[in-house]
């Protein structure tokens, strides 16, 4: 029975991830003075919008509103999804909840925004806190989960290269 509530507990909807990147965006006429905050935006824009997308789908977690986190999830996911989300491995299963979920870490990563966060699993009375990494990535003008992996980023970023 613990190596069950093991396998819960890092069980993941789907570690498929899909080898789409970010569009980038920015403005290529830029004058001198402007040329670091406008090459910020973007990055500030896709780590707000990857941590909104991450955050709703741990609050669905926590809610257990399977359909509010399929909405989370990037089109080609939702039927997999829709396959595994309330099986006995999958997130939403019925003897799972989720009293805690914080993100931890986001930042760009190679194949979209790379969002950790650290997911306290209940079965009964046994806990059990894992790390889970999300990718997110932009659709045309909206944002969404394009996987989740056991796993985390480390505490100290990568280095640029």
């Amino acid at each position: 029975m613990g190596q069950q509530h093991r396998k819960m507990a890092t069980a993941t909807v789907l570690l498929a991830l899909l080898p789409v990147a970010l569009t980038a965006c920015g403005d290529d006429e830029t004058t001198e003075g402007s040329a670091p905050a406008t090459q910020q935006a973007p990055a500030r824009e896709a780590a707000a919008k990857s941590r909104e997308r991450v955050q709703a789908y741990l609050d669905a977690l926590t809610a257990r509103d399977v359909a509010a986190g399929r909405s989370q999830l990037c089109a080609p996911l939702q039927a997999a999804f829709d396959t595994s989300a309330t099986g006995p491995n999958g997130d939403f299963a019925d003897h799972f909840t989720v009293p805690q979920a914080t993100i931890t870490d986001v930042r760009t990563g190679p194949r979209g925004q790379e969002v950790s966060a650290s997911v306290t699993v209940a079965a009964g009375s046994r806990t059990a806190t894992r790390a889970l990494l999300f990718t997110v990535t932009r659709t045309g003008a909206d944002w969404c989960i394009a996987g989740e992996a056991p796993g985390g980023n480390s505490a100290q970023p990568a280095g640029t290269p």
